[in-house]
């Protein structure tokens, strides 16, 4: 039997795909139990909003807490030449937590659903003649995005010790770290979201993620057998200098507020740790022979990976790399991929990591 994507994407008006694709993709979250919200219902609780772009273009989707998870939905005619700079934008400027580009015309000739994330990553899921199957795979790589949890929330408490002020030679090595980061070529530019969203928009993703641009990759070493040292997020790990500023003091996680836990100078306004500050605590607080732990967007060859690019920041993707890192043959010298994203690599101190690592990393993540 004809599947009916294939009778609409053969000389499908603008919209006919799109239309189709988003009524089935609900469909079937509603069928697997998943929550949706209404694009105009009122809510303070977690779900799912497809969020589909008009003929007259993306708009922004104001959400009033991050547990909702946005999809943002567009269509186009082929395959784009070069895909990040057609889809990442629209993820974007819809402020989705993913963009989804259903495309007539995919790589093998039939439609495409091609998946953006916000950490750039790409990947495409073909339709192969079976709607339920098509729609089937979606969900499952859509579900356990939407339904995980971030852990991001700070609190900064100033009782670091006056003698810690200027750092130790721990956080030392860390500014060297990240200064060989750069040397190595390894450290893409924060992303410009300032470029892509109007003023408004801008203000209103600070507020809500508490952050104010996208940088990748992060460092941490550890200080004694409850706390480490970790960069901040959105800073230049080129530049890590300043105590409170760029490099944090770790102590705890509070599970009741899902909030890390800051001891930061009294004389600072900090800046917010890295996201993946949750990954990390878990990492140290099991293996006391992990002393320091690289996370760069790079990949390895025959290195264990996760499944699911779960997104930076939640408590799932650091409960994965933890089961990892544990079953690993050594823990404390590991090297754990994560799903269209990158490494985490775990090492008696950094500058023992990029010994072990040296010329090994390839530059280009395999997205899949």
């Amino acid at each position: 039997m004809e599947s009916a994507v294939a009778s609409r994407s053969s000389g499908a008006t603008h919209g006919d795909l799109l239309t189709w694709f988003t009524t089935n993709l609900r469909e079937k979250i509603n069928a697997e139990g998943y929550r949706l919200i209404e694009p105009k219902e009122v809510t303070d609780e977690g779900g799912i909003v497809l969020h589909p772009i008009g003929p007259e273009g993306p708009k922004s989707f104001r959400r009033r807490n991050r547990a909702v998870f946005v999809v943002g939905l567009g269509e186009a005619e082929s395959y784009p030449e070069e895909p990040l700079k057609t889809g990442y934008p629209l993820l974007l400027r819809t402020l989705a937590n993913l963009f989804i580009l259903i495309v007539h015309n995919g790589k093998k000739g039939s439609p495409e659903a091609y998946f953006f994330t916000l950490e750039q990553g790409t990947y495409a899921i073909p339709h192969e003649g079976d709607d339920a199957d098509f729609f089937a795979k979606i969900v499952e790589r859509l579900a356990p995005l939407a339904t995980s949890s971030l852990i991001i929330e700070n609190d900064f408490v100033p009782d670091l010790p006056e003698e810690l002020w200027k750092g130790d030679d721990v956080t030392a090595s860390i500014t060297r770290a990240g200064r060989h980061l750069d040397e190595l070529d390894l450290l893409p530019s924060p992303f410009p979201l300032e470029e892509f969203l109007t003023p408004e928009d801008f203000r209103h993703v600070k507020q809500l993620f508490q952050m104010g641009g996208l940088s990748y990759g992060n460092l941490s070493a550890r200080k004694d057998e409850l706390t480490f040292w970790m960069s901040a997020s959105g800073v230049d790990k080129s530049k890590l200098e300043e105590i409170g500023r760029d490099i944090l003091l770790v102590t705890d996680y509070v599970p009741e507020r899902r909030a890390m836990r800051l001891s930061v100078p009294a004389n600072v306004t900090p800046r917010r740790v890295s996201v993946d500050a949750i990954e990390h605590f878990m990492v140290y607080r099991e293996h006391p022979s992990v002393g320091a732990i690289l996370h760069i967007h790079a990949w390895m060859q025959g290195i264990t990976s996760t499944h699911i690019n779960y997104p930076c920041g939640t408590f799932e993707l650091a409960e994965i790399v933890a089961r990892l890192v544990r079953e690993a043959p050594d823990p404390g010298h590991a090297v754990i991929g994560l799903k269209n994203h990158g490494l985490t690599i775990t090492g008696g101190s950094l500058d023992e990591i990029f010994e072990r690592i040296n010329g090994k990393v390839l530059r280009q993540v395999p997205m899949t």
